[in-house]
């Protein structure tokens, strides 16, 4: 029989929606503030000539720069303000949570409660900001050299003063975006950083539509293609939606208790452990990995001679590492189900989980708490995670595969369509959970008021 909160959340409409004040001032204030995002994409950094970084972002297509371009929505190939986008803090939080994970006083300060996650959360911020310094300045210095390189004149003015203004410039911009997340987390709707990686995405969007159609009208991409990307997308989307909802819940049961009537009550829950526990991580460490190379060529230029083994060696690697190259997607797939487990085996601790069970006293019918616990966890996630780790490498290698075949390039590639979908569900469930709250509030009211009257 279904409950009352469930008929409550199935009545959710449009109409219930106008009626939503508070929730209706978040959205706007959400659109709103990822607006101020896209328009600080456009303001060049002082002392950067915008006219000819198209010509210099063009020598480094292809490398890790794509994957940082497309997060940042642009900006680093216009080279603004905001070029590093919240990819320094999402590395920084990356490397504290895997810290919290293995260091023992950094593990001690996460079961601190709230004050703990407060100290981990500065740690974080000091991070970023040495992460946007460094990134930073050699961002200013290869600007420099590949104006050097081309003939180019990329920096109106070298030296050290526009290193300075460009570090300066770049550490105040990802800074006043994580600002701007946490405003969008507070008096927004959805997770504020999260929000802002997808605008950045999904603003490319409108110009890869509108490619594929300009290549369809002209001849040069086929009507079947098209079809059969815009078919591939949605499937992707359906089971991306699937896969990342889908849970193993774990049946957990605690011993009966007196309740206030004097009846002995046996009370039940469940554990749930998500298919993909490690999310969107997996594609990112491993896309990067496999892009350093390219990368490093990339900027080494003309300094390394193709005859010595350094430059060979790094040639031979850019060859078989190309996208869609069989050793490039075998390697990619690899790393992919690496990381899976990896930080899969980071963020859970089956030991840590079967001994907070045994204090409440909640234990896995037929399962001995304590170590049998733990070691039934640790069984039932490495089976899961296998599951989650193939979805994740169909998900990230089909985009690759197809962009290989076609030669059209997507802007939505597996990690990118992962972000974009994870991020759009949690926000829509962010707005039902609000529409339930506003509906229970009415309730409340009623009641108060038959209360009165009675």
């Amino acid at each position: 029989m279904a409950s009352r909160a469930d008929n409550i959340a199935s009545n959710l409409s449009l109409a219930n929606f106008s009626k939503a004040t508070e929730l209706k001032q978040r959205i706007w204030f959400t659109i709103g503030a990822l607006i101020v995002f896209r328009f600080l994409s456009f303001v060049p950094l002082p002392g950067v000539n915008p006219l000819i970084l198209q010509d210099l972002y063009a020598q480094t297509r292809g490398g890790i720069l794509d994957l940082f371009n497309t997060f940042s929505g642009g900006s680093l190939e216009r080279m603004s303000l905001i070029a590093l986008g919240v990819m320094p803090y999402i590395t920084a939080s990356i490397v504290v949570q895997l810290a919290a994970s293995l260091h023992p006083a950094l593990m001690a300060l996460k079961k601190e409660g709230e004050s703990g996650r407060t100290k981990l959360n500065q740690y974080t911020r000091y991070g970023t900001v040495f992460l946007c310094a460094v990134q930073g300045w050699f961002l200013a210095s290869g600007l420099e050299a590949y104006g050097a390189q081309s003939g180019l004149q990329a920096v109106v003015d070298p030296g050290y003063i526009f290193r300075i203004s460009a570090v300066i410039s770049l550490v105040g911009g990802t800074m006043f975006l994580l600002w701007l997340g946490e405003q969008i987390t507070s008096r927004g709707i959805g997770n504020g950083v999260s929000l802002i990686i997808m605008a950045g995405i999904v603003a490319q969007f409108p110009t890869f539509t509108a490619n594929l159609f300009e290549g369809g009208r002209s001849g040069s991409i086929s009507a079947f293609t098209i079809i059969g990307l815009v078919v591939m997308l949605v499937a992707l989307v359906l089971g991306i939606c699937f896969m990342e909802r889908a849970q193993r819940r774990l049946l957990i049961q605690y011993p009966k208790r007196a309740t206030q009537r004097g009846m002995m009550q046996a009370d039940r829950s469940h554990l749930p452990l998500k298919i993909n526990t490690a999310g969107v991580i997996p594609p990112i460490f491993a896309s990067s990995l496999l892009l350093l190379p390219l990368t490093i060529s990339q900027f080494a230029g003309n300094s390394v001679s193709t005859e010595s083994t350094a430059g060979g060696v790094i040639v031979a690697l850019n060859q078989y590492l190309q996208h869609g190259q069989p050793l490039y997607m075998a390697l990619y797939a690899a790393g992919i189900i690496f990381f899976a487990f990896f930080y899969t085996a980071v963020v859970f601790n089956p030991e840590e989980t079967a001994e907070n069970l045994k204090k409440n006293g909640g234990f896995i019918p037929g399962i001995r708490p304590g170590k049998r616990t733990a070691d039934y966890l640790d069984y039932v996630l490495t089976r899961i995670t296998v599951v989650g780790a193939i979805y994740l490498t169909v998900v990230c290698v089909v985009p690759e595969y197809m962009i290989a075949q076609t030669g059209i390039p997507l802007f939505l590639g597996g990690t990118s369509l992962l972000i974009v979908v994870n991020v759009t569900v949690d926000t829509i469930t962010q707005m039902q959970s609000h529409l339930l709250a506003h509906q229970y509030g009415d309730l409340i009211k009623k009641a108060k008021l038959k209360g009165r009257l009675r």
